[in-house]
């Protein structure tokens, strides 16, 4: 199996009561004017409805956004959801207010990379790029 046809397509999601979403936009334009789909979910969505959204669209990737210090357990309501829905071929990447110490164990859980504010538009394109869809070990 090789790498899917078309653009990387990548949702972009806030998820819990976080109601700021300026970041999520900047993201989710910067990525669009790469030449990727981008799929926003809008502020205020539960994983269950990121994870359903990420299938339907059949996404390469899921960026969370997450300023409310709810990270720890939102990444991994994700993560656990891709797994029992037999999806765990969608990355998942996030940014926010993330602590330096709960980097790690986020990673740990599967969280593929995490950004913390100062990261730049550019630098978050080029992680995607490297990193989502990356084809099969023959």
């Amino acid at each position: 199996m090789g790498v899917a046809a078309g653009p990387i397509r990548v949702v972009v999601a806030k998820p819990g009561l976080d109601g700021h979403d300026r970041g999520a936009k900047v993201i989710a334009r910067a990525l669009r004017d790469a030449g990727m789909e981008v799929i926003y979910t809008g502020l205020h969505q539960t994983p269950e409805q990121i994870v359903d959204t990420a299938i339907q669209e059949d996404a390469d990737a899921i960026g969370l956004s997450i300023l409310s210090g709810a990270h720890n357990t939102l990444f991994a309501a994700v993560i656990e959801l891709l797994k029992q829905r037999d999806a765990e071929d969608i990355k998942v990447f996030g940014g926010g207010i993330i602590p330096e110490a709960d980097i790690a164990p986020l990673k740990e859980k599967g969280v593929a990379e995490i950004f913390t504010p100062g990261a730049t538009t550019a630098s978050i394109v080029d992680w995607v790029r490297a990193n989502v869809r990356q084809p099969a070990e023959a």
